[in-house]
């Protein structure tokens, strides 16, 4: 197989990272006779410095002529207080809606391995595994009117929802819930929000056509305790975009680091995969980011833009070998006198359980 695939390093620790999953798609294609045609292009801060915006129009023609499209990170404390367009998450949100990738799949799965890892205790996160699916192009991120005044000293931002982009999304959800354990938990503040009403009745109308699939629906602020004191219970969970930014990230208190976690942006065309723990400034440069978070967006990119089911079952089993072998990342570590990897040794260590792996059947 022979695919094309748009890099976007971006920013802070996104390059070292994007390096790292580079290194195992390489390793993949090598024991599986593939073909990946990299293109890199900047986005971000990056790109700013670069071309003087952080979403330049060659990097937006190339990711919309890509198999598929790999992310490092964007986010540049440097441009913080820089007009909107030149905010490296404005080239972010830009390029999702240009891709028109509406569902964003974050998979949240606990490594036996890393049970006493996190902050929770092991008797209550241990066999974790669950999947938000975020809807991605609507709602506060995107809905107008929005603005400030600064004369006034007021600022607005608009919620908006329409009928359509909440069944999409939906379908995506149930769709997903059948392949796993048939349970959608759909989130929502439908007591206080319109347009939660309206994505409630929605998801409900969405759920008659998946007789299998049990579908409870859950406040956004009883989600969060739940994923806090009970996240076995939960299955895949569907909410909107803000509320799924941020419950998404609490996932990452349960698994033990957000480093882990990986995600893909999926719609019509193009698929977008990053990891969800954005440029992490300080600690770009001194390779001790945790790559796996990237490694596992790469093989989520393997599965669902190119079919490549093997492939991307032989990353995560690497991935799952070298953490029980005890590998850690700093991030995973008490304190920095405990012994632990570089991000690039991680990799490393990754790529290797990759090619030592039995030879792919034919």
């Amino acid at each position: 197989m022979q695919k094309r695939i748009v890099v976007l390093p971006g920013d802070g620790i996104g390059p070292e990272v994007t390096d790292a999953a580079l290194s195992v798609l390489r390793a993949v294609a090598g024991r599986h006779g593939h073909r990946f045609e990299l293109e890199r292009a900047a986005i971000g801060g990056a790109a700013v410095r670069e071309a003087g915006t952080s979403l330049p129009v060659t990097t937006l023609q190339a990711c919309q002529h890509a198999g598929a499209v790999l992310l490092g990170a964007v986010g540049d404390p440097a441009y913080d207080s820089a007009p909107r367009e030149q905010r490296p998450e404005y080239a972010l949100l830009t390029l999702r809606k240009s891709l028109g990738v509406f569902a964003n799949l974050r998979p949240a799965k606990l490594w036996p391995a890393l049970e006493a890892a996190g902050p929770l205790k092991p008797d209550r996160v241990a066999g974790t595994d669950l999947c938000f699916v975020r809807e991605l192009t609507g709602g506060l991120y995107f809905g107008e009117p929005r603005g400030w005044d600064v004369e006034k000293g007021e600022a607005v931002n608009t919620l908006r929802y329409s009928r359509a982009e909440v069944v999409r999304v939906a379908d995506v959800a149930f769709s997903l819930a059948r392949q796993r354990r048939c349970l959608v938990t759909s989130v929502d503040k439908a007591n206080v929000l319109e347009t939660s009403q309206l994505w409630r009745s929605a998801v409900a109308e969405v759920a008659v056509r998946f007789p299998g699939v049990r579908l409870e629906h859950m406040y956004v602020d009883a989600c969060a305790m739940a994923i806090a004191l009970d996240p076995r219970r939960f299955d895949v969970v569907l909410t909107e975009n803000l509320f799924g930014d941020i419950l998404s990230d609490e996932a990452g208190a349960v698994v033990g680091s957000l480093g882990l976690l990986p995600s893909a942006s999926l719609g019509q065309g193009v698929g977008l995969y990053e990891p969800v723990h954005g440029s992490a400034p300080s600690l770009a440069g001194k390779d001790e980011a945790n790559p796996i978070g990237a490694i596992l967006s790469a093989a989520m990119m393997l599965r669902h833009s190119f079919g490549l089911m093997n492939e991307a079952n032989e990353i995560e089993a690497a991935v799952g070998q070298v953490l029980t072998s005890g590998a850690r990342t700093r991030d995973l570590v008490s304190g920095d006198a405990e012994p632990h990897l570089t991000c690039s040794a991680m990799a490393a260590r990754i790529v290797e359980a990759v090619e030592s792996a039995p030879a792919p059947r034919n």
